[in-house]
């Protein structure tokens, strides 16, 4: 295991190992904790009690923070005519087809999402072995397969994010910023784990939210108090 640097190591000697925090305090510290000198992420990692090997304990989605991440997404979308259109007159970074399919194929990906109109996903297709892997396919699960064009386009460019369970059970979402107000974090971190708890598979047993946990993007995780959110439903 890589040894951690000084700043991680003195940043680390703030953060009870043992302790689950109240969400406002692990807020508090996640911004203490964050060294860096660029505006560092905050992220949240969720261990739910599901088994990911079965279909119907799969968790996945996507939902609009109420603040956004802090970052701008760019937005390319695969339509043709007028779906081309609504996507150009709503922001979308790119817009194209059979081109910009070609561009990928080449090794290009200067963008952050991809929407797609479902006619066009025959041909996107094609691209499943070098998306798939990235996490960048598009999916009617989290709205970037869709005809409503300039929808998907305003709620991306709003701070839309995905979820997704991976192998281990855990879900690792971005919730915004460090420079972020500790309120906006808290309600961005609150929506997550509501929509978790909307989401909960009919099929997973026992307890479902796990772990909570938060940390920057140089920092150490800090556990948050599961009972924040009425998890122990």
């Amino acid at each position: 295991m890589a040894k951690k640097g000084k700043k991680y190591q003195e940043a680390a000697k703030l953060v009870d190992r043992q302790k689950s925090y109240e969400a406002s305090e692990a807020i508090e510290l996640v911004k203490k904790t964050a060294t860096a000198k660029f505006d560092e992420s905050v992220e949240v990692a969720v261990r739910l009690g599901v088994d990911p090997k079965k279909a119907d304990q799969q968790v996945r989605g996507a939902v609009v923070l109420p603040h956004g991440t802090g970052k701008t997404q760019r937005v390319l979308v695969f339509a043709k005519g007028e779906k081309a259109k609504e996507a150009e007159a709503a922001g979308a970074d790119f817009v194209g087809d059979t081109d910009y399919i070609n561009k990928i194929q080449q090794g290009w990906f200067d963008f952050d999402v991809i929407v797609a109109t479902p006619d066009m996903m025959a041909e996107v297709g094609r691209l499943g072995r070098v998306l798939g892997p990235k996490g960048l396919m598009p999916n009617p699960k989290t709205g970037t397969v869709t005809f409503e064009v300039e929808k998907a386009i305003n709620d991306i460019k709003a701070g839309k994010v995905e979820y997704r369970v991976d192998k281990a059970g855990n879900i690792h979402v971005p919730i915004g910023k460090v420079s972020f107000d500790n309120d906006k974090l808290a309600e961005n971190l609150g929506t997550i784990i509501e929509t978790l708890l909307k989401v909960k598979p009919a099929a997973a047993k026992g307890t479902y939210v796990r772990n909570v946990a938060i940390s920057s993007t140089m920092g150490p995780g800090i556990k948050v108090n599961p009972s924040n959110f009425s998890l122990k439903k």
